[in-house]
């Protein structure tokens, strides 16, 4: 098998065909680019042309430079003028009936010892190669969409492909300044693999009518650190191409939370699929653009249905970081606060922790040295829940456990002045349940901090069925003060963000479990693949695999869904004591501080 690659064929001229025939012609390969319709071999070549006076604009390439590029590719609508090529690369619709025909043709056309890519994501590479007259030679070449600007590629191989060719496309990757990652033929591979069933979830709880589009996008942008919501990704990736997608992993699987949610269905079938048709889960300007313009479906202000109650003084039942963390963020926005932890000494350490965030604050000039200093005047300490009696808001931060909560919550019941407002920060237990440990459930709000609270901009405002509108509406007020960005959900396991969050983590961790890929490998994938901050295993061992177990146990529990029972190796790994940096191994092994 010839592993030199010198002139490499693209066909299929779409976004993604016309992104990896850029990249490669950057790169000094002769690129042949063949698409069927004329329209798309133009629109290739203005895309090229536009992209490569850019980068000239910008500096990244010189004139000279791009002018090589542009004479290194050619377009074409004929596939016989892929005769020479080392390596093709197909990117055609992502259906099994197209690309076996393009594979099919090749096979008359290109020499036998060229190497046949395919670029599909979801499909499998094995049958694609079983229709090849020399199935050793064809492999996957998975790139991520923008091409140029996307570092993974998934390098695919099936039980049939030559390590010759495995080697020869990974040195390829490499030599693009790409992060090449090697893994077996299954629907999805790493990325889509865990990627699509949290975008198909994400699609079924804006079905459900559990939170509004707006809501759930932002959630997972600001409490996770995605570069884009789940709702306007589908909307880039495409609805229908997200349908097939979760078709094929589906039907691998059997899993039911890989069965598209019926919403992609009736979108797909009405031509609703997303950017490109300037319409999908939101209205755009016009198609393939980004603008999203205002819809039926766009929050409006709305005034509230009643006044919200006054707060002026804040109580904070707790000492750890959590709580210590959101005291902090209340007397920054000018709040009394009340501190009550178990003992004086635990109640000062935790003023202590603080008061040293507050100086690094002042070291980075993010406030000034007296503004620090009244923030944490605004700040006293009790032993005692006695200290909440005048306090218009109480909020725990207690262990999350929901004993502990509820005992918490009818103490504050005997204490606290009728009318405050009661809140609990938990991450997924039943929020009604702390409220019905009172005579007042009607008090009684989830407002979810996210950890760090003082950096992180989001907060779950979590209405039971028995809070009132003017708690609610208090709730939501005064996180705005905060200058923190309020999503609304209702009282179920995970609220919006851990129950997406979670589902991905688990399913991450069985791909370790079944030998699929190693941690290394599937963090990677989705840091730079998806463009995730970190990945699952990182993020793992850093919540806390008892913490994360704990949650998945919880939303296996509400939903009973099969596909959300806790991977057994993440189970083990929480016997053995291995609970993530804090005990110094998890997924990795830590140094001990």
């Amino acid at each position: 098998m010839d592993t030199s690659l010198h002139t490499i064929a693209v066909v299929g001229l779409g976004t993604m065909g016309t992104g990896i025939a850029e990249v490669l012609a950057r790169a000094g390969h002769e690129v042949v680019g063949v698409d069927v319709s004329a329209a798309a071999v133009r629109r290739a070549v203005a895309a090229l042309e536009a992209s490569t006076a850019r980068a000239v604009e910008r500096g990244r390439i010189t004139g000279e430079e791009r002018r090589a590029t542009l004479a290194r590719f050619r377009a074409s609508g004929d596939l016989t003028t892929a005769a020479g090529a080392d390596l093709v690369i197909e990117v055609v619709s992502e259906s099994y009936e197209a690309k076996q025909r393009v594979f099919r043709e090749l096979d008359a056309i290109v020499r036998p010892t060229a190497i046949l890519a395919t670029g599909t994501n979801a499909l499998s590479v094995t049958r694609l190669a079983a229709e090849s007259a020399h199935p050793e030679r064809v492999l996957g070449m998975h790139f991520f969409h923008p091409a140029p600007a996307m570092k993974l590629v998934e390098v695919v191989s099936s039980v049939l492909t030559a390590p010759a060719a495995v080697e020869a496309v990974t040195a390829l990757a490499r030599e693009l300044g790409k992060e090449p990652v090697a893994v077996g033929d299954r629907p999805g591979f790493v990325a889509d693999g865990l990627l699509f069933g949290y975008l198909n979830q994400a699609a079924a709880m804006y079905e459900s009518r559990y939170a509004s589009r707006e809501d759930i996008d932002a959630a997972m942008r600001l409490g996770c650190g995605l570069p884009m919501g789940p709702l306007a990704l589908l909307d880039l990736i495409g609805v229908d191409t997200a349908r097939t997608v979760l078709e094929a992993m589906h039907s691998a699987s059997h899993d039911r939370l890989h069965a598209p949610s019926p919403i992609l269905r009736q979108l797909s079938d009405a031509g609703l699929t997303g950017r490109k048709a300037g319409r999908g889960f939101y209205t755009y300007a016009a198609a393939d653009t980004a603008e999203v313009v205002p819809d039926s479906l766009t929050p409006q202000p709305v005034a509230p249905q009643g006044m919200g109650r006054q707060v002026r003084s804040v109580g904070i039942a707790g000492s750890g970081t959590m709580a210590s963390g959101i005291a902090e963020v209340f007397a920054k926005a000018g709040y009394e606060v009340v501190l009550a932890a178990r003992s004086a000494r635990k109640a000062e350490d935790a003023r202590s922790r603080i008061a040293a965030s507050l100086a690094r604050s002042v070291d980075k000039g993010r406030i000034t040295a007296e503004a620090g200093a009244r923030t944490l005047a605004r700040i006293v300490t009790a032993d005692a829940l006695d200290a909440f009696a005048e306090a218009d808001l109480v909020l725990e931060a207690v262990a999350e456990d929901l004993e502990v909560k509820r005992e918490l919550f009818a103490a504050l019941d005997k204490v606290c002045r009728p009318g405050a407002v009661l809140a609990t920060t938990t991450s997924s237990l039943p929020v009604v349940a702390c409220a019905r440990a009172t005579a007042r459930p009607q008090d009684v709000i989830g407002l979810h901090f996210f950890n760090p609270a003082p950096a992180m901009k989001l907060v779950e405002v979590v209405r039971t069925v028995l809070t009132s509108d003017d708690v609610h509406t208090t709730g939501r007020a005064v996180i705005a003060t905060l200058k923190k960005h309020p999503v609304d959900c209702t009282d179920r396991a995970g609220f919006i963000v851990n129950a997406l969050l979670f589902p991905y983590l688990n399913n991450a961790v069985k791909m370790v479990g079944e030998h699929y890929a190693s941690p290394d490998d599937i963090d990677a994938a989705m840091r730079l693949g998806g463009g995730y901050p970190m990945g699952p295993f990182e993020l793992l061992d850093t919540v806390g695999l008892d913490v994360s177990l704990a949650i998945e146990k919880a939303l296996h529990r509400e939903f009973r869904d099969p596909g959300l029972a806790p991977a057994p190796l993440l189970e083990h790994l929480v016997a053995a004591g291995c609970l993530g940096r804090k005990t110094g191994r998890g997924f990795r092994e830590y140094a001990r501080r």
